[in-house]
């Protein structure tokens, strides 16, 4: 990441809220042009959620920034990320925390994610193939639950992926430390492209 870049991201999530300094660090320390494809490596740094594999989307940095900020991670937190994508939060949770296990329901996700840690040299963190804990869905893989309780980050979903028991207001659940804290609901263009993908 270049000092250019690494500025402008650095104003950006400090303009949306994003203020503990060990958060910022640990944005500052993941460069994002390394989870996104190489067609939109040149928009890494704008404040934008863009496509990755499978139809999924990387979440825009001040969202990673305010949610890993709201998780309020100490050094010796074991955290349970849902929903890998390509690894982008649980490199900056890795940084924060003593140990990250991280489970996403796309295989190839996870291979990517796997990739881009290694790649790092990032290795307190546990990568799996398996489905989200939400209240009422499938659970997680049992070696999941039981090696990281809380803190716990669940990416935010596509708005049609929105439960409807979420109801229609401006927040969905997401589990910190315990306790749920409001996310923002994501907007229409937010909605994940189709990525043709091999398999």
């Amino acid at each position: 990441m270049t000092p250019e870049n690494t500025m402008r991201l650095q104003l950006s999530l400090r303009s949306r809220g994003v203020t503990d300094a060990r958060v910022l660090t640990a944005m500052e320390l993941v460069d994002r042009a390394l989870f996104v494809t190489e067609t939109f490596a040149a928009r890494a740094y704008d404040d934008v959620p863009l496509p990755v594999a499978v139809g999924q989307t990387i979440s825009q940095p001040s969202v990673v920034g305010l949610m890993t900020q709201a998780l309020d991670v100490q050094p010796r937190d074991k955290v349970l990320e849902v929903g890998t994508g390509t690894g982008y939060q649980s490199a900056i949770l890795s940084h924060l925390a003593r140990r990250v296990y991280t489970v996403e329901r796309h295989r190839a996700l996870t291979r990517i994610a796997q990739g881009n840690h290694q790649a790092m040299g990032l290795s307190n963190i546990t990568q799996i193939t398996g489905n989200a804990p939400l209240p009422g869905l499938s659970n997680p893989p049992a070696r999941a639950e039981r090696a990281a309780p809380p803190p716990i980050s669940i990416a935010p979903p596509s708005p049609e992926a929105v439960p409807a028991r979420f109801g229609r207001t401006d927040s969905i659940p997401a589990v910190a430390l315990g306790r749920t804290i409001p996310l923002p609901r994501p907007t229409k263009t937010m909605k994940p492209k189709k990525l043709q993908t091999e398999p």
